[in-house]
């Protein structure tokens, strides 16, 4: 019979739950109240790599320049082979350096240290930041992904305490930060341990990453404290008399299987004191009349309550006992014109708020937490100051009185008078005094100079209101150009206005264009029609027609100037567009009939020129068939 099978067999079934224990994932954050870092390794920082692990840190071998497989390299950049470039982890850290690791082509542990200083018997969280540095398109998108282990060996590297993986951890189209945690509880006399990674995937095409930010921080349970009556503080008015209450801490039992208290007392919530004998979860006060402060320090073995390193504070609980605030003091009652704003206004020290009224006692609430009130009709206000945390009002109120005066009555309006005259304006109400914008102070002033004029008017209850006067002052025309446009006579004034215009003193016209008028001497009327003024001047108004259609219906059959009988020389030059001269005029001769030697020239446009004794004009027409 073979006896050896059973053996065996146990053997393998051993084998098999211890893989399944070891590859049992154990990350995790501490759930409860975690500590100030007692071990910290951001790993420096600097554009230069380095420096190198100390020995025994790490089986890999380190280079300053671009790591292969087994190979790491301390550095404030990763960028090398086609890996996504990014900052370290360690926030406001200027070129902040990492642990940058191109994995082995075999599976293994890379990293390594001891971690000093710590507490017997109390829980600690380690935790890391780790990023896969490899594109997601690398690798033809099948890159080997990250998987790390933690570990955390007693100081011996004899026992393991915690272990936990961060399974795979693919390559991502653009790379994040990841933080990862294990929680783990020292043994009895134990103050150091030793922190190992390992990887659990080979080499090879992937598997790259960088390492941030190693911590260590003390973890306890989240403590709480409340009355027996189940409040989270004491607010009271001094007026109330003393007060006491029995306090209860509530760890949430989310780390200690055990738990040992100190209860501390405070005045001013800084500086604490051990309260001797209290060493249980609940606390009696005595009878307080002053505000008094109260927490209690956690671990979970009482040789740890003491060290600030190993112990938990659980929350404070605040006994306030409110001092009766004096009354606001007042700053003056108010008398206001009714166009302003009235605020009534008290000082009051910045732990109280103040509160308005409309009667002494009792009443209605007008206005809450605020120094200023700003009522819109007149009486009497009062004020009341109370806290800010609790209902305790000052023993009597401040009473402000406010009146409200009336405005003198005034109106704007609008002048006209005509340039060159005066204009008399007026504030048009009496038994007030008077200040103008021209610095006089009579009822009526004479000015000549158009614009804005102001007059403040005030009563004699020192209210004011403001008379304004827009004085227009109607300018006479102004002549800027007269010309002619075709049979067209336009005008252009300098200025603007109300104006009209006409070429015979009689006929006027809104618009300073005249069209359709014959060549000749004109007299241009230009005047404005509230009476401000009239120009004139003479105009010559010299017309060479746009076209003319000479096909012998007797109609524009010519091109003939007009206007110009006043002139003893005259002279009329035709050109085509190539410059080529068609036809010379003297005198009555200075006209074309649209032909050049004997023949009739085609549809086109032609070039002129007219000289009239010194006058030269110069354009161009139409020719039309």
């Amino acid at each position: 019979m073979n006896t050896a099978g059973p053996k065996y067999f146990l053997c393998f079934l051993l084998l098999l739950v211890l893989a399944s224990l070891e590859g049992r994932a154990q990350l995790g954050f501490c759930t409860g109240n975690s500590g100030d870092p007692i071990f910290t390794e951001n790993f420096g920082s600097g554009t230069t790599d380095g420096p190198a692990l100390p020995p025994g840190t790490t089986t890999y071998n380190f280079t300053t320049g671009t790591p292969n497989d087994g190979d790491y390299t301390i550095s404030s950049t990763t960028n090398y082979f086609d890996w996504q470039n990014v900052d370290d982890n360690t926030p406001g850290d200027t070129n902040g350096k990492m642990f940058i690791v191109n994995a082995s082509f075999t599976a293994g542990e890379f990293y390594q240290r001891a971690v000093t200083g710590l507490c017997e018997n109390t829980t600690y969280e380690f935790s890391s930041w780790l990023i896969n540095l490899l594109p997601a398109n690398s690798c033809e998108s099948n890159g080997i992904p990250i998987n790390v282990r933690f570990q955390i060996w007693d100081e011996t590297d004899t026992n393991l305490l915690a272990q936990g993986d961060t399974g795979n951890i693919p390559a991502r189209a653009s790379a994040n930060w990841e933080q990862y945690a294990l929680v783990f509880q020292t043994l009895p006399g134990q103050t150091s341990v030793i922190l190992k990674m390992r990887n659990n995937s080979n080499g090879g095409c992937g598997n790259d990453l960088a390492i941030d930010d190693i911590v260590f921080k003390s973890c306890g349970d989240s403590v709480t404290v409340n009355t027996d009556l189940g409040e989270d503080n004491l607010i009271s008015c001094e007026n109330q008399g003393s007060v006491s209450a029995t306090l209860v801490a509530t760890p949430d039992n989310s780390i200690f299987s055990t738990h040992a208290y100190q209860w501390q007392a405070s005045t001013d919530n800084q500086n604490w004191t051990n309260i001797p004998g209290e060493n249980t979860n609940t606390f009696t006060t005595p009878m307080l009349n002053t505000t008094s402060f109260y927490r209690v320090k956690v671990a979970e073995d009482p040789v740890n309550v003491s060290n600030d390193l190993c112990n938990v504070l659980s929350d404070v609980f605040e006994i306030n006992i409110v001092p009766i605030p004096p009354p606001p003091i007042s700053n003056g009652d108010v008398s206001v014109c009714v166009n302003e704003t009235a605020t009534l206004n008290v000082d009051s020290a910045d732990i109280y708020s103040v509160n308005w009224y409309d009667s002494p006692t009792g009443g209605n609430l007008l206005l809450e937490n605020s120094r200023e009130f700003s009522p819109t009709e007149a009486g009497t206000y009062y004020a009341e100051a109370n806290s800010n945390e609790v209902d305790c009002p000052s023993d009597t109120r401040t009473a402000i009185t406010l009146t409200f005066n009336p405005l003198p009555q005034v109106f704007d309006s609008i002048v006209t008078f005509c340039e060159g005259d005066t204009a008399l304006l007026s504030a048009e109400i009496d038994n007030v005094s008077y200040t103008w914008s021209t610095g006089e102070v009579t009822r009526d002033i004479t000015v000549g100079t158009p614009g804005e004029y102001s007059v403040t008017v005030t009563n004699a209850n020192g209210c004011s209101s403001t008379r304004t006067i827009v004085l227009e002052q109607i300018d006479a025309p102004r002549l800027d150009s007269v010309r002619t446009n075709g049979r067209s006579i336009i005008i252009t004034t300098q200025n603007a206005g109300d104006f009209e215009f006409s070429l015979d003193g009689t006929n006027f016209q809104d618009s300073p264009i005249f069209e359709a008028v014959l060549g000749g001497m004109y007299t241009i009327y230009i005047r404005d029609k509230t009476n401000c003024g009239i120009i004139t001047t003479d105009f010559l108004h010299i017309v060479v027609p746009n076209f003319f259609t000479p096909n012998g219906d007797t109609t524009n059959d010519v091109l003939i100037p007009e206007g110009i009988a006043s002139f003893s020389e005259v002279e009329l030059s035709i050109y085509n567009r190539y410059g080529k001269l068609l036809k010379y005029g003297k005198g009555e001769n200075a006209s074309w009939d649209g032909t050049f030697l004997g023949a009739p020239m085609p549809e086109s446009d032609y070039w002129y020129r007219l000289q009239l004794d010194t006058l030269v004009r110069k354009g161009h027409f139409t020719l039309k068939r």
